[in-house]
């Protein structure tokens, strides 16, 4: 099965919202399913932001670079930052 995306689990995990919410409902089956999808969406969420968060750099006004310490050593660690 190809590597799923956040796009491709949002879809599966809208179907099974819908029909939740329709007169069907979901099947036992379904519903450890739609936990599973879930778990699955928010560590993709989670490890895709914690991925924009140490990559961001952040200047003031006036062009100086003031990106908090914590960030800046967590950048230093991976090799993204020279200094």
């Amino acid at each position: 099965m190809a590597e799923e995306t956040m796009d491709t689990l949002l879809v599966r995990i809208n179907e099974l919202a819908h029909k939740a919410k329709s007169s069907e409902g979901l099947t036992t089956e379904e519903v450890s399913e739609r936990a599973v999808l879930r778990k699955k969406y928010l560590k993709l969420f989670k490890e895709s932001f914690r991925s924009q968060v140490e990559m961001m750099q952040v200047y003031d006004k006036d062009g100086n670079e003031v990106t908090p310490e914590k960030v800046r050593n967590i950048q230093r660690k991976k090799g993204l930052r020279d200094n």
